[in-house]
């Protein structure tokens, strides 16, 4: 599973963030994204919502609209409505309507009287077209007289006649008066019922004609748009108004019945072109105020702050491009430079620099990049002149070995020398001379026999011994040594001829003739879990601060293989770095007249186990301990 999502995302680096092409193409490719996807949902964003906000303005605009209009053409018709209550309500009509018969009518000569008072309600208005009274089955009275457009009985054949209310409340219709003269007006009626004061059943009918002349100028005030215009449609859906009068009268378009459902809103239309309609209706005339737009004139601001944000677009991202190509190039520019000097590297050649031209991130990779050139050509002189030195010290290494060699037949000439006079002395009982020429045998026979780097403390220590016992011979009672090694210790690896030469620099620099005399004391302990020491540390004179800070220095820089003197503390320590590393190796300290201690650090080897309390140290703390010989 690991594996498999391991592949997937290696895939997804190497295709989707284009891993293995040219930095050049990735920063391009990343800086269109970066910039081309937002600025194109914010053109989107953008866009929609101003379309959106065009819409809805457009929308409560033509709203705000109908309202006024519809509030006019309330008051207007209100007018009219109290001009008929006037008429059915006057004396004249009342006392008309009194009678029964058109004789009795006739015969009362109120005729005349009705006429007059209905010319004077016409005339009393531009707007209004003709009056008609209509007494059923009786007679006929309108201000047209003669020129009267319909008779009684074509009246009633109209559709809305038999939807007039009965109870004397006004009706709006809208119709077409046909002129005798076959002049054709659009008009919109108000017709209200007349009821008998005897009976109270309906008498007949009042027929207000109000031309659209008023209803006109109030409609040509209205701008919607630049082509948009108003009509109104009444209850069953026939247009009342048009800018077109030939469609007054007539079934109005398939969607008021289906589309305009609710009192007020907007729609827009299906077919081509499509428009963008705004209605509300009135309760009060039950006609219903339609705005039409064409839709294409409501978006024609969308599609103008559209191109502008498309333009605005392709300019910034036009822009947004060559500033990305110039900023790509002084990325990969520098980089590039910095590539063609490392292949010259690379062969070897460290002879040009770089010029840093920026203080950025590249600029400093540059500088930081001459720097390492410099410190690598320093290096390869470095390693250069230690290969000359290690082979210097190769050729005194092996010229010491063949002078060694050359110089063998001299120590086994004395090695022999010494067992011949310990044998002689032997024969004489002079026992002292026999144990002096056997001990100095016996270390020249350490010397010759072993060649191996690492000995064990047990060995190193015999051979201190030794070295030691020779040396009684000569100082005597002026020289003490001592021991303190535990058992555990004694197998331990340490570097060959550690501790002699520090004994002997003890001896020979820290006793003095007429001096009191010297102990020595050789002790072991652990140094935590890795490491332990052997200690060495005498009560001679000691040195003076001077002489202990050069020899620490010549412990770290000291070339032992050039000879001289002070240098058998500094080889062992050589040897010991050498064969275990920095963490080890030897320590001096030292007080003027209060001695000098030296300390060599070992690494402890595993597995050794400590001893009882009884037994620590108890192997080296007399010589009856230790083995007779080597």
């Amino acid at each position: 599973m690991r594996a498999r999502i391991a592949r997937w995302i290696d895939g997804l680096q190497r295709y989707a963030l284009l891993r293995d092409k040219p930095l050049t193409l990735r920063l391009f490719v990343f800086s269109a994204l970066l910039v081309a996807v937002p600025l194109l949902l914010v053109g989107l964003i953008s866009y929609q919502r101003s379309a959106d906000v065009l819409e809805s303005e457009g929308r409560e605009s033509s709203l705000q609209i109908i309202e006024q209009v519809k509030s006019h053409i309330e008051y207007y018709v209100r007018d009219f409505e109290i001009t008929t209550l006037g008429i059915v309500n006057h004396p004249d009509v009342t006392r008309m309507l009194r009678m029964r018969t058109a004789e009795e009518i006739q015969q009362s000569g109120i005729r005349t009287a009705v006429v007059q008072m209905l010319k004077n309600a016409s005339y009393s208005r531009s707007d209004i077209s003709n009056i008609t009274l209509v007494l059923d089955g009786r007679q006929t009275f309108d201000t047209a007289g003669v020129r009267s457009p319909y008779p009684a009985d074509e009246l009633r054949k109209e559709y809305w006649y038999a939807d007039v209310p009965l109870d004397g409340t006004p009706k709006l219709i809208s119709r077409v008066i046909r002129w005798p003269d076959g002049r054709q007006e659009q008009v919109f009626s108000i017709v209200r019922r007349l009821m008998s004061p005897q009976t109270l059943q309906p008498a007949g009918v009042l027929i207000m004609d109000v031309n659209f002349k008023r209803i006109q100028e109030i409609s040509e005030m209205v701008s919607i748009g630049r082509t948009g215009f108003l009509y109104m449609v009444d209850a069953q859906n026939h247009y009342v108004y048009h800018p077109d009068l030939t469609l007054v009268g007539t079934l109005a378009e398939t969607y008021h019945a289906g589309g305009m459902t609710q009192e007020s809103g907007a729609l827009i239309t299906e077919d081509k072109p499509r428009l963008f309609l705004t209605y509300s209706l009135s309760s009060y005339l039950g006609w219903r105020l339609v705005t039409v737009l064409p839709y294409k004139e409501l978006t024609d601001g969308t599609d103008y702050i559209g191109r502008t944000i498309l333009w605005t677009l392709v300019i910034a991202l036009t822009a947004a491009y060559l500033l990305g190509i110039g900023f790509a190039a002084s990325l990969v520019g520098p980089i590039r430079r910095l590539q063609a000097y490392m292949r010259r590297v690379e062969v070897g050649d460290f002879s040009v620099k770089l010029d840093v031209r920026s203080k950025d991130e590249i600029g400093l990779l540059t500088h930081g990049f001459n720097k390492m050139v410099e410190r690598l050509e320093s290096l390869l002189e470095e390693i250069y002149f230690s290969r000359l030195k290690e082979t210097e010290a190769s050729l005194r290494q092996k010229e010491s070995e063949l002078k060694v060699l050359q110089s063998q037949m001299n120590p086994h000439f004395l090695y022999n020398s010494l067992e011949t006079i310990r044998g002689m002395a032997l024969d004489q009982d002079m026992d002292d001379i026999a144990s002096m020429s056997g001990a100095l045998a016996k270390l020249l026979r350490y010397n010759l026999k072993n060649d191996r780097p690492v000995v064990t403390l047990r060995e190193e220590l015999l051979f201190c011994r030794m070295y030691l016992r020779v040396q009684q011979y000569r100082f005597e009672d002026r020289l003490h040594s001592e021991f303190d090694v535990p058992d555990w210790a004694l197998g331990l690896p340490v570097v060959k001829f550690a501790l002699q030469p520090i004994v002997e620099n003890s001896i020979i620099h820290g006793m003095e003739p007429g001096a009191a005399p010297m102990r020595i004391r050789i002790s072991t302990k652990r140094d935590g879990d890795e490491a332990f020491l052997v200690t060495v540390e005498d009560t001679g004179v000691g040195m003076p601060q001077e002489v202990l800070s050069r020899i620490r220095l010549d412990l770290e820089q000291k070339d032992v293989l050039a000879g001289g003197d002070h240098i058998g503390v500094a080889n062992v320590h050589r040897r010991i770095v050498y064969l275990y590393g920095e963490a080890f190796g030897a320590r001096v300290d030292s007080r003027e007249g209060g001695g000098t201690t030296v300390t060599l650090r070992f690494p402890l080897a595993g597995g050794i186990q400590e001893p009882g309390a009884g037994e620590a140290g108890a192997g080296l703390r007399g010589e009856p301990a230790l083995p007779p010989a080597l």
